[in-house]
């Protein structure tokens, strides 16, 4: 099987990032973001996808964390996206239900080509860390546009903050992972009618 491996570079006035994932790997990460909430986020979607996971970020911390967040997650989904080439043989749908404590998370996700998100979590307080928790909808967009993914998230209940957002990151991590897996029933062939996976200009996908 071809290793599924990619490294991703963006460099704007903002933010300097750079992203290597390993598909089939074994949920091992390396990640160096400025931000230490953020980090342990995306250490727990590294583990709990298995996808081996090495990001690398400069960014304008001294404004705020909205750039290094946001352009992270453009980063990383163009990474996955370049590690998914043509997507054959992938299960392509994924999903969780994923408690934390008081927190319950349902997250699914599309690996279509056409990116969308659905976030529905309330917070009850404006951070988490140095991370203001409105810009954690603003990483799962970035992510979803980069790698071409319909991503829903849903906290069905939770009380603690902390709690709420670790609950999406691992459910999401869940779905992720089943669905860059390769289906042994169709290991070459595509989870679609219309022929291709990969995204198009016009963005007509499956």
């Amino acid at each position: 099987m071809t290793t599924r491996t990619a490294t991703y570079d963006r460099k704007t006035n903002e933010t300097l990032i750079s992203v290597t994932v390993a598909l089939d790997g074994t949920g091992q990460s390396r990640v160096a973001t400025g931000i230490g909430f953020f980090d342990h986020m995306l250490d727990q979607l590294s583990r709990h996808s298995l996808i081996d996971l090495t990001v690398e970020v400069e960014g304008d911390l001294h404004i705020d964390a909205h750039h290094t967040v946001e352009d992270t997650g453009i980063v990383l989904g163009h990474a996955l996206a370049r590690a998914l080439g043509d997507k054959a043989g992938i299960q392509r749908y994924g999903n969780a239900l994923l408690p934390m404590d008081d927190a319950l998370c349902r997250a699914a996700v599309d690996l279509s080509g056409r990116p969308w998100l659905h976030w529905n979590v309330a917070f009850t307080q404006p951070a988490l860390g140095s991370m203001d928790t409105e810009v954690f909808k603003e990483f799962f967009q970035a992510l979803a546009n980069g790698a071409g993914a319909n991503i829903h998230i849903d906290i069905l209940h939770g009380v603690n903050n902390h709690h709420m957002i670790e609950a999406a990151f691992k459910a999401c991590a869940r779905a992720l992972r089943a669905a860059v897996e390769i289906d042994p029933r169709r290991p070459s062939g595509l989870a679609t009618t219309k022929g291709r996976l990969a995204d198009t200009p016009d963005g007509s996908t499956a």
